[in-house]
């Protein structure tokens, strides 16, 4: 057996280490307007004409935009006149906010949300709950009072969420054939980007988002438009108010931020409520059954621990959470993606 000095570890933790740093930088290059401005100029632009456009010193964006090249988010050209950028096909496509598969909001949520409150990974780990008091000063007994403390951290919530489902949104609904559902509930639907995949994929279907009244009041204002009347809004708490009767109802990125009694309480909810032949759409990122990867979803078990109140579970732990509401036949489909489909019937 090769010995780890043999496998070279010392380096690969120093990758590890170095995380932080690669993240950072992308963070940054993103809230400067780096991969903005190159994906509008036609041409590439040197770090003195980028640093001046963007209102930076040129030995900093320098470095910025040579650390950029090392991870392949922007590519160097060198003539008889200099260095030049340009970005990469990458870059243009998910860092830019002018591209429509941009994850600019989401980036700038990690980094100004996110990361502040991993800062305090290893108290989390200590007490076993989420740090938004050491990270923002703000109680979180209210959670997502905590999550959306002012409008402005709700709306960037709102436009980072609609972002992943603008990537991943169509492999979930398109997971199972939901045709049959013609009336369907959004709980915590957001901004209404699944919303708008699901009626996109299936026309003869409405979906209501069910949400917080500041959240629905600011997704009719921002997210989805007037004349789209197959998305409609139901203003409240799922938790404490009436869920009404429809034939399917989403729990998309919903499960993981509770624990197991909530869960259960908001299954058993759904199923009384829920139309003979109906059922519970599960969208999650899920755990290997031994719980050994997949390493993104071990971090977001992680990331649940420092921001919210649940975990990441196995299909086999969401399934018997299903069958313990009531739901009888569940079906798990992996979509190889970020994020995965459970379907429980009635």
């Amino acid at each position: 057996m090769d010995s780890a000095e043999d496998l070279n570890y010392p380096q690969i933790l120093f990758q590890y280490n170095h995380g932080f740093f690669f993240s950072k930088t992308m963070f940054t290059a993103c809230e400067l307007g780096v991969f903005d401005l190159l994906l509008e100029s036609e041409e590439p632009l040197s770090s003195d004409v980028i640093a001046g456009r963007l209102g930076t010193s040129t030995t900093g964006m320098e470095r910025l935009l040579d650390t950029c090249v090392g991870l392949k988010l922007l590519r160097v050209e060198l003539n008889s006149e200099g260095v030049f950028y340009r970005n990469t096909e990458v870059s243009n496509l998910y860092l830019a906010k002018a591209s429509p598969k941009s994850l600019y909001h989401n980036m700038m949520y990690y980094s100004k949300t996110v990361y502040l409150c991993w800062h305090y990974l290893t108290d989390a780990v200590r007490e076993g709950k989420n740090q938004y008091e050491r990270a923002f000063g703000i109680s979180s007994k209210d959670l997502f009072g905590a999550v959306y403390r002012s409008e402005e951290e709700m709306i960037k919530f709102m436009y980072g969420l609609n972002e992943i489902w603008s990537i991943c949104g169509r492999d979930v609904i398109a997971a199972f054939d939901l045709s049959p559902f013609t009336h369907i509930y959004d709980l915590g639907g957001c901004a209404g980007g699944l919303a708008q995949e699901c009626i996109s994929l299936y026309p003869n279907s409405t979906v209501t988002i069910y949400d917080l009244p500041k959240v629905a009041q600011v997704a009719k204002e921002r997210f989805i438009p007037p004349e789209e009347h197959r998305i409609m809004f139901h203003e409240g708490d799922f938790f404490t108010d009436p869920v009404p009767e429809a034939d399917l109802y989403i729990l998309a990125r919903i499960l993981h931020d509770w624990p197991d009694d909530k869960c259960m309480h908001l299954l058993e909810k759904i199923h009384k409520v829920c139309k003979p032949g109906g059922g519970v759409l599960v969208v999650e990122t899920l755990l290997n059954e031994d719980k050994s990867g997949p390493l993104d979803t071990q971090v977001y078990s992680l990331n649940m621990l420092v921001q919210a109140e649940g975990k990441e579970k196995t299909s086999t732990e969401y399934s018997n959470l299903l069958r313990a509401a009531g739901f009888k036949e569940v079906q798990v489909k992996k979509t190889g993606k970020l994020y995965d489909a459970i379907l429980g019937r009635k």
